[in-house]
């Protein structure tokens, strides 16, 4: 215990919510190795952080929050096969191992456990947004209204993808284990789409008063490297951890030192991680030498070209330019062709990528994703296009939902008012 002092109420709800943020993932993976259920052990887990929130204010925030809150879910889970008089029945199922056994201080176990479930939810059976989606929600333990967001659909309309995906693992007794080497190319897009948009939402989250939220970057980092482990031959799993690495290098310069949020330009690059661009630039090389290249690869590319640019103004334009090409040949989407409108205004000028933003406002699938208007308002601002800056300003921000983010779009609407 953190010692006899009783603590307060406000002191144990920020533990349990750390607790949530930090350790939600092990813990539910643990669960699921003993409930081989996985709405029993999620309802088990989240039974245990209720208790958690009662029994710490009693007795003191634990030394070891993991190991609690899998002890607790586990009780839980053995209570409810009880209850359901099939305890017997599951007995030889059940691998209780002792407390002592869970490690969470960041080892290859509770980092196996945790691949393991995301290779459960991604299992090919289920269609590919419920794999990605109730991977995401259970494995990352994301806000479904973030994850909603992610995939540009209303959070009601997730919630019921997520429920026919846990409904079709039950149906379909999808084993809680790593696949073997045979099964694995069915579900490793899957599972690198996952890791991936953890990251995304670590690196600049959807919504709340911070821009980024480095658990969650930190996380899909941890699980890129399992996976690159496991699969160290695979181009894609190279590319992603490259990506992964060569975007997180810069965590630092990111916001200045009030939170405010700063351009890539405006980032002080000798505060620049040199150690983590290295790596992720040799990972980059040699997912580019294993034969044709696929997104991550290439998304990892163009990374890496930010990265290594000695200033803003030395970047590679025309070579980021024409890897989005690529990208866009092997994973067609609105928002690669929005981040390649980006690279085309360093290279052809605002007025030509204008044109191209324009274009992608009559796509629903980019209604309500506030980088479009964001990307248009800083095109009309190039321009000196000031009132139409302005407006485009207003309608980001009627969209955006980070705090950061808003601010940030507030000072630049305040400029373009102000000419």
């Amino acid at each position: 215990m953190t010692g006899t002092r009783r603590p307060a109420l406000v002191e144990v709800q920020r533990a349990v919510a750390d607790a949530h943020r930090r350790e939600w993932a092990k813990v539910l993976a643990a669960t699921v190795r003993v409930a081989r259920d996985l709405d029993l052990a999620e309802e088990c887990v989240q039974d245990a952080y209720v208790a958690a929130l009662r029994t710490w204010v009693e007795g003191g925030v634990p030394a070891n929050p993991g190991a609690w809150l899998v002890t607790a879910a586990r009780r839980n889970v053995l209570d409810a096969l009880r209850r359901a008089q099939v305890f017997r029945a599951k007995m030889p199922l059940l691998v209780v191992d002792e407390v002592a056994e869970v490690s969470f201080a960041g080892d290859s176990g509770g980092r196996d456990d945790r691949l393991n479930l995301i290779f459960m939810c991604c299992h090919p059976a289920l269609r590919p947004e419920g794999q990605i989606a109730l991977t995401l929600r259970l494995v990352c333990g994301l806000d479904t209204p973030d994850i909603a967001q992610m995939f540009l659909v209303s959070a009601t309309t997730l919630r019921a993808r997520i429920g026919r995906a846990k409904k079709k693992i039950a149906e379909a007794h999808v084993p809680f284990r790593m696949p073997a080497a045979s099964e694995l190319p069915d579900r490793l897009d899957a599972v690198l789409t996952v890791i991936h948009l953890l990251f995304t939402t670590g690196h600049t989250a959807p919504s709340g008063d911070d821009l980024t939220r480095v658990d969650l970057a930190e996380r899909a980092v941890d699980l890129a490297r399992t996976l690159h482990t496991l699969m160290p031959n695979e181009c894609e799993v190279r590319g992603l951890l490259a990506l992964l690495l060569v975007n997180h290098a810069r965590r630092a310069t990111r916001t200045d030192a009030t939170g405010r949020l700063l351009l890539l330009a405006d980032q002080d690059r000798s505060r620049w991680d040199r150690a983590m661009i290295a790596e992720g630039h040799q990972l980059v090389v040699d997912a580019l030498r294993g034969g044709t290249p696929g997104r991550f690869a290439l998304q990892a590319a163009i990374a890496a070209l930010h990265a290594t640019a000695p200033t803003y103004a030395d970047t590679d334009w025309e070579q980021v330019l024409v890897l989005y090409g690529e990208l866009l040949a092997v994973w067609p989407s609105p928002v690669v062709e929005l981040n390649r409108a980006v690279a085309m205004a360093m290279v052809a000028g605002p007025a030509a990528a204008l044109r191209e933003v324009e274009r992608l406002e009559r796509d629903d699938h980019l209604a309500g994703y506030h980088y479009v208007p964001s990307v248009k308002a800083e095109l009309y601002r190039r321009l000196d296009r000031h009132a139409e800056a302005a407006e485009a300003y207003r309608r980001a921000l009627e969209l955006a939902d980070n705090e950061a983010e808003r601010e940030f779009l507030t000072g630049r609407l305040a400029q373009s008012v102000n000419g």
